[in-house]
């Protein structure tokens, strides 16, 4: 944007919202990064103070075609929310409404932290199920926006499971609440009753493309916007099951000498009921300080039950327990340093090897979660890599630090983003399964979907943001 227009647009938004319109490079530099190794640096941001600076801002990008591109906590990995124009950063429109929790319900603004909320619910005895491994820092819009899932999604589901209701602002500007408004929901059902089902990923979890499959009544209408990263409409609030705190917690941390044995045995640990089957290699491991894995260890499996009465995993042929405890600090102390596999994968691979985050949250059937690992070998040996591999193995959604010691520019990174892809799609999966598509991403939805589908995404854009004005280039894209 040229600087009168730039201007132009600020003195517009400045008239119609009440709260903070910043201009200065160096706050248009804060706001063109996030955790992603992206870098776009938007135009004007808005903080607006509620619901109407929200609209008031939307209707400013329409009267001016700029693009407006919402922004939780900055956690997103593949630059969902990163854009040009005017980027509406959320942290104000932070709310928990406590009335419903003890019917299971609890209503916040899309601003509110999930460490904020985890405060609020323990207090109670309630907990909210999905849980990114960023844990405290990531705002309940931004899980909504890329369906976020975590460890428990395994027994809990992702967010997109434990979201009754979403009020939104569409790229008309208009108020919508979801699946209360029958005749919006009406117009979601139409576009999801004609989408190829059998092109949808054949997973536990899935954060690609929109949400179509999910949606099979009125009252699951609302699951549309759940993975559509500000694309459809700007989540201002929504409400959240809520569940009891467990009263039972046991974690076991098996180790194997191969990623081969641990694979197997996932299987066979699934059918126990557990909440969680969390994996690490041998490069996490590393960094695990004084932990007391043996040197001969390429690999762990986090096993957590919340439940009384499960079988428990055995030590079988070339594994063994690390650890067993049913203490609150110990499992915490474990569950760090799962949770710290994303920066021990980044200290691992240093600063200069690192290759762009793409396709690094896959996730394919379980049955088929060998595949995908020898498809990360094929890798390696073609374009000489390495990887380092962490994530959820009960969901087989694994995340991928890719890895060159030759360096690598952006055309082999997409060389390797399309075979791998093309191979997750072969085996039944999704190129992501709670990251997003972001910046990354979109350009393979095709891939993915085919035709049909990606049309009817694009019908479900028109219907909500004719204009195209809601973080253009992200799902639906050229």
């Amino acid at each position: 944007m040229k600087g009168s227009r730039r201007r132009t647009a600020a003195r517009a938004l400045e008239r119609a919202v009440r709260g903070d319109v910043l201009v200065r490079d160096e706050m248009m530099n804060l706001y063109s990064v996030d955790a992603s190794m992206y870098r776009v640096v938007p135009d004007v941001v808005v903080i607006p103070r509620d619901e109407d600076d929200i609209i008031g801002t939307v209707n400013v990008a329409a009267e001016s075609n700029l693009p407006v591109t919402v922004r939780g906590a900055g956690t997103g990995l593949v630059g969902n929310a990163l854009n040009r124009g005017i980027i509406l950063d959320m942290k104000n429109i932070d709310r928990i409404d406590p009335d419903k929790i003890g019917s299971g319900i609890v209503g916040v603004g899309a601003g509110t932290t999930i460490g904020r909320l985890g405060m609020v619910l323990e207090g109670q005895g309630r907990f909210f199920a999905p849980n990114p491994s960023v844990g405290a820092f990531c705002s309940i819009g931004g899980m909504i926006g890329c369906n976020a899932g975590g460890s428990r999604s395994l027994k809990y589901g992702s967010t997109i499971d434990n979201v009754t209701r979403i009020t939104f602002i569409d790229g008309r500007g208009n108020r919508i609440t979801l699946p209360d408004d029958e005749d919006v929901g009406r117009s979601v059902l139409g576009i999801a009753s004609g989408i190829q089902r059998d092109r949808f990923p054949r997973v536990t979890k899935n954060a690609s493309g929109y949400r179509l499959d999910a949606v099979r009544t009125v009252g699951d209408s609302h699951r549309v916007l759940i993975g559509s990263e500000g694309t459809l409409g700007i989540v201002t609030s929504a409400e959240l099951k809520t569940r009891d705190i467990p009263e039972y917690r046991l974690l076991v941390v098996m180790g194997y000498g191969s990623i081969r044995a641990a694979l197997e045995d996932c299987s066979v640990i699934r059918r126990t009921g557990p909440a969680a089957i969390e994996f690490v290699d041998r490069a996490i491991l590393e960094h695990i300080g004084d932990a007391g894995i043996d040197h001969s260890t390429e690999c762990l499996l986090f096993v957590e039950y919340d439940k009384e009465g499960h079988a428990e995993p055995e030590a079988a042929a070339g594994s063994r327990v690390v650890a067993r405890t049913e203490d609150g600090a110990e499992i915490l102390r474990w569950q760090r340093y799962r949770g710290s596999a994303l920066h021990y994968s980044l200290k691992d691979a240093g600063k200069t090897h690192r290759i762009p985050h793409i396709i690094e949250d896959a996730a394919v059937p379980p049955e088929r979660l060998q595949d995908l690992f020898a498809a990360l070998e094929g890798i390696n040996k073609r374009y000489h890599t390495r990887t380092i591999t962490y994530g959820h193995a009960g969901d087989a959604n694994i995340h991928v630090r890719l890895v060159s010691e030759e360096g690598g520019g952006i055309g082999s990174v997409q060389d390797i983003a399309g075979e791998y892809f093309g191979e997750i799609v072969r085996l039944g999966g999704t190129m992501s399964a709670e990251h997003g598509d972001g910046l990354a991403r979109s350009g393979f939805v095709r891939m993915q979907y085919g035709k049909r589908n990606c049309q009817a995404f694009a019908d479900a854009k028109r219907l909500f943001d004719p204009k195209g004005i809601l973080n253009p280039g992200k799902i639906v894209t050229a």
